[in-house]
């Protein structure tokens, strides 16, 4: 988008210049527009919620569950993440497992989300085997903000 030129003190507004300052509220307009593909829908407790893309909230976070722990298949240890800011209605998250310390029992973990709030998210990850691990959960929550 161009930059408009801010006019002298006293000079004329010509139409060139008025031309100019329609020019950009146009293009910005269009980059703005409500088109669907420029849209969120997130189900939420009270259904499902269409917004802008632009006024939703997106959260990544990572969190280290252990780091060069002992573990033995079967056990679990539990995690939470606090939100930054609260959404409005608990968001829709998801939780990955990464295995950091790139060892053979980190490769045999998964991750169960225990709890969902505005605030919170709250988990625990399972150990499959024996071992030396070094794991951390990605997670992504979308929704709508407070």
């Amino acid at each position: 988008m161009a930059i408009i030129p801010l006019p002298e003190r006293g000079q004329p507004l010509d139409l060139a210049y008025v031309y100019s300052l329609a020019n950009a509220v146009n293009d910005l307009s269009a980059q703005i527009s409500p088109a669907s593909s420029k849209t969120t829908t997130v189900d939420t407790i009270i259904g499902k919620q269409t917004l802008r893309t632009a006024d939703t909230k997106v959260i990544g976070g990572i969190k280290r569950v252990t780091n060069n722990s002992i573990v033995t298949a079967g056990n679990e240890s539990t995690f939470s993440y606090d939100f930054p800011a609260d959404f409005k209605y608990a968001p829709i998250a998801t939780a990955t497992v990464v295995n950091v310390g790139d060892t053979p029992a980190g490769k045999d973990v998964s991750v169960v989300l225990t709890s969902i709030t505005t605030s919170r998210i709250e988990g625990l990850v399972r150990f499959g085997t024996s071992g030396e691990v070094s794991v951390s959960v990605n997670i992504i929550a979308i929704g709508v903000p407070n």
